[in-house]
């Protein structure tokens, strides 16, 4: 091999993998092979018990009436837009820097997406929605993003005098809190992800809707099944939404040890406060009415791409959560926005980047990541 082409950094550590899903079912194999053998026995693979102990363990945890068990995050919000009767000639204000199902499902029920700028922490600016609302708005969608609860109590009293409802993509802040309320408790309808990178994980795609609405839990529990009120009769045309009997009993068993999960993950995001170099690496701090899950620990940095290159060349796992915002994605294009139109988000997307922080890390490669990021932006600096 010719020498000028070999890579300047040799790795001689154990790699630090962004996330560690095998190690988990490693852990769980014991507890969750019975399980999942029984209900394959049954036969009773699409709705049945396990859909109903989880929704009911989950509207517990919630704090709401209802929980609805799904197939993904992405058919709980469309579900929940589609109950409020949000549809054509609507607008929805959403942020532009989440993962793209925030605004696809308000295209898909045929409403306008309209963008309002993010706070330094990347959630959605309560008085960038204000300046968005018009006669055509129906409601205000804020994403939970990173596991941190966007500002609930400003965006509710927005809402409440413009006579809005609030849908929250909580698909990444199961178990956060806002002034002591959970995340899905906070507007008409929380909707939430159990895709398996998410806290509450299951082994394939599976979400949820909570709410305290009869009448949204009633049409999501209809429409997600066909419509069917019976084997023969159908209330309404539907389509298929249901999550089956396995991911409800994984999702169960893990939501019984979420509590332990989140705190690892807190425990490795105070670590990492206390390592970085705050001068270096922005981390939002968290306001003492949050209770952040940490679905994600995100730093804002100069020379990201660079740092991101020096640390996959020293094995440790990173992502960028995300590098295009919404606004400038090819299917946004119809919505006529240019580079420049919101700022914060734009900035940001070229700053952020995703650390480890599972739960199975240990306090030794904690210390190796920020090692690495404070010597290599020192550097850089």
């Amino acid at each position: 091999m010719d020498r000028k082409k070999m890579p300047d950094t040799i790795v001689t550590q154990s790699p630090i993998p962004y996330v560690d899903i095998g190690t988990q079912f490693a852990q769980e194999r014991d507890d969750l092979m019975p399980i999942i053998e029984e209900i394959l026995a049954s036969g009773m693979y699409v709705g049945g018990p396990w859909n109903d102990k989880l929704e009911a363990a989950l509207a517990e945890r919630c704090g709401t009436k209802h929980a609805v068990a799904l197939n993904s995050g992405t058919d709980a919000l469309i579900l929940s837009l589609a109950a409020l009767g949000i549809g054509a000639g609507d607008e929805v204000i959403t942020p532009p820097n989440s993962f793209v199902a925030s605004t696809a499902v308000i295209a898909h029920v045929g409403a306008t997406p309209v963008f309002a700028d993010v706070l330094p922490d990347q959630n959605i600016d309560p008085a960038e929605i204000e300046k968005k609302i018009t006669s055509k708005t129906k409601a205000i969608m804020p994403v939970h993003l990173t596991g941190r609860v966007a500002d609930m109590g400003p965006i509710r009293d927005i809402a409440e005098r413009h006579g809005l409802a609030v849908i929250e993509d909580a698909a990444q802040s199961i178990g956060s809190l806002y002034d002591g309320k959970p995340s899905g408790a906070l507007g008409d309808a929380g909707c939430f992800s159990a895709h398996p990178l998410k806290n509450l994980n299951a082994c394939g795609d599976a979400g949820f809707l909570t709410t305290d609405r009869d009448d949204i839990a009633e049409y999501a529990r209809l429409y997600r099944n066909h419509g069917l009120v019976d084997r023969n009769t159908v209330a309404r045309f539907g389509s298929v939404s249901r999550m089956d009997q396995i991911q409800a009993a994984i999702l169960h068993y893990r939501l019984g040890k979420m509590d332990d999960l989140i705190e690892r993950r807190r425990n490795n995001a105070a670590l990492y406060r206390a390592l970085l170099n705050p001068a270096l690496a922005f981390s939002p701090p968290c306001r003492d009415i949050e209770f952040n899950s940490f679905h994600t620990f995100v730093i804002q940095v100069d020379h990201r791409d660079a740092l991101q290159a020096h640390l996959s060349s020293l094995g440790i796992g990173t992502a960028i959560h995300y590098p295009v915002p919404i606004h400038l994605q090819p299917a946004a294009a119809y919505l006529g926005h240019k580079a420049g139109d919101f700022p914060v988000t734009e900035l940001q997307s070229e700053r952020i980047i995703t650390l480890p922080i599972h739960q199975n890390l240990t306090e030794d490669e904690i210390r190796r990541v920020a090692d690495a990021v404070n010597a290599f932006l020192a550097a850089a600096a």
